[in-house]
């Protein structure tokens, strides 16, 4: 590669990255913001809760950490989610640990594999991957065995571990600390109403042409553009702030807005290096390498696995796969949208393999959970393990179909 065109060169894929999927990210992140400030977090958990029942609390958590991680970083989401959790697992009498590791695994599920979650629409904007509505519905799909894997583990052996734990908060204190919470479609408009306009958009472009091609067709081509529909989620997500006025929105907003920012540059210095690799023509190399070993739809997961476990960011092994695998996928025969989304799944199932200490979920797992180090490696990184096991055998089971 010429020097003098480096600089253009990693300018151009960061740029790119940003021009394709920036206002996507910052919209979700301003949307995860306010679900976790507005008690609309809790809100959905009550309700699930409500639905499952507490006789299964460990379900509901795993279902409750499915939801909210759509949005809401896992991080963020267990911080905001283990008060709710400590006094059902104390009202239901159940261990602690289990609990935790089907919240933790509830939410693992979604963050590495559903957009709006920065990793995956990164992953999916490296490949050149534009239907972002078929990523997240793959997504939610192939993360669905992965939270039932998560919670069959957390029963059959996290439950059989003891918290360092003694809190005597009740399930009725922890839902009066946050005061009124919002309504439950309040809740949750934001999170489908997006989810809903871009099916709408998918919809209108059937060969059938279902909504002709007069005014309503192009009212919802125009609503289902992610961009679009992820403002659209936005201002359904304003509805729940307490006051709409300055201070609320410099508050609440400029905090997401700093989140945004390191997000962002960590993505789109993803796409300088995925412009980087595609100029040096590194795929060749690799392609040549790799071709006469016949992994398929397994080397994704393999590479990000290593990447995963080496550095302990799911979401740098998300963006550093996926500007790996651009150059190869006419060789692997990944080519059209529906087989680009299955990469992105079989990347996020190596991004969560594992979970370990250089991984900052684990410390959060375990710190509130109420688990030692040798306790949340027995749990929290076994569980990873089998999750993105089960995930990529999903992912295998569904290309033999999609492909």
């Amino acid at each position: 590669m010429p020097s003098d065109k480096i600089a253009g060169i990693i300018t151009q894929g960061f740029g790119n990255t940003l021009t394709n999927i920036g206002i996507v990210i910052i919209a979700g992140v301003i949307i995860g913001t306010i679900l976790e400030k507005s008690g609309a977090a809790i809100k959905m958990a009550e309700t699930i809760i409500k639905l499952v029942g507490e006789k299964r609390p460990t379900l509901a958590m795993s279902i409750i950490g499915y939801i909210v991680s759509i949005p809401v970083f896992c991080d963020s989401g267990f911080v905001i989610l283990s008060s709710l959790n400590k006094a059902l697992a104390k009202k239901t009498k159940t261990s602690l640990v289990a609990m935790s590791i089907a919240l933790s695994t509830g939410l693992y599920a979604t963050h590495v594999l559903v957009p709006p979650t920065p990793g995956p629409i990164a992953a999916a904007s490296n490949l050149k991957l534009d239907n972002l509505l078929l990523v997240i519905l793959i997504g939610m799909l192939v993360a669905i065995p992965a939270m039932i894997a998560g919670n069959i583990f957390a029963n059959k052996v996290a439950a059989k571990y003891e918290s360092n734990f003694n809190e005597n908060v009740s399930y009725e204190e922890v839902l009066k600390k946050y005061g009124t919470l919002p309504s439950a479609w309040k809740s949750f408009a934001p999170i489908v109403v997006p989810i809903v306009l871009m099916a709408l958009g998918s919809i209108a472009k059937f060969p059938g042409e279902p909504f002709g091609q007069g005014f309503i067709f192009k009212l919802f081509i125009f609503l289902g553009t992610p961009v679009n529909a992820l403002l659209i989620g936005m201002l359904f997500a304003f509805l729940l702030l307490p006051n709409l006025n300055s201070e609320t929105l410099n508050s609440w907003i400029g905090e997401a807005m700093k989140d945004s920012a390191i997000i962002l540059i960590i993505t789109a210095a993803g796409g300088s290096l995925g412009n980087v690799i595609k100029e040096i023509k590194v795929g060749d190399y690799l392609g040549q390498a790799l071709s006469s070993l016949n992994l398929g739809i397994f080397l994704p997961f393999i590479i990000a696995a290593a990447i995963k476990t080496a550095q302990g960011s799911s979401t740098v092994s998300l963006l550093t796969t996926s500007a790996l695998m651009l150059p190869l996928l006419p060789s692997l025969g990944f080519t059209s949208d529906i087989a680009k989304a299955l990469v992105v799944m079989a990347i996020g199932a190596g991004a969560m393999t594992v979970s370990h200490a250089n991984d900052s979920y684990f410390w959060v797992v375990s710190q509130f959970g109420g688990m030692d180090v040798k306790t949340a490696y027995k749990t929290q990184t076994i569980a990873t393990l089998l999750m993105g096991i089960v995930t990529i055998i999903t992912v295998f089971i569904l290309s033999l179909f999609l492909i």
